[in-house]
């Protein structure tokens, strides 16, 4: 192997061990729930990962693996509201090219994913949660989704 090879390695190790260390964990592993369906995420962006694994999980045949294009087809932002039971209460588009079919496939994989794991009941705010999230579409149609996407290429 290579110098380089070999630094890398180093170094992804290094990362890997400091999150250990540290309680974060990394974006593909996503946490699990209790026996009732609550969340064992405890804060915002631990619930916000947990959401985007199950969206992806739900809508797998429209997801791309590997890394995003470096010009995407489309890049679509959804708010979307989760209420204490875990069901959707509403969906909408915040920002996007315009590209309707995208649109439309960012908030249809919202919905068929509900019921989505109930949030813990420290992250409730007037009994929901409101989550945003970036679609990430390549060209041929099907997406990732940036909490838990890997950078684009030539990033």
């Amino acid at each position: 192997m290579n110098k380089t090879i070999i630094r890398r390695i180093v170094l992804c190790a290094s990362v890997l061990a400091l999150a250990a260390c540290s309680g974060l964990r990394p974006a593909d592993q996503p946490v699990g729930t209790t026996p009732d369906g609550t969340s064992k995420a405890d804060s915002a962006a631990e619930y916000q990962i947990a959401l985007a694994h199950r969206i992806v999980q739900v809508n797998s045949t429209k997801v791309f693996i590997g890394r995003p294009q470096a010009l995407l087809r489309s890049v679509v932002v959804v708010r979307y509201v989760v209420d204490a039971n875990g069901s959707l209460v509403r969906s909408e588009i915040m920002r996007s090219n315009r590209d309707r079919v995208t649109e439309s496939t960012a908030l249809a994989s919202v919905r068929a994913t509900a019921p989505f794991p109930k949030p813990a009941p420290a992250l409730l705010r007037n009994g929901r949660v409101e989550v945003i999230e970036t679609w990430l579409f390549n060209k041929d149609g099907r997406f990732q989704l940036r909490t838990i996407a890997e950078p684009q290429m030539d990033q």
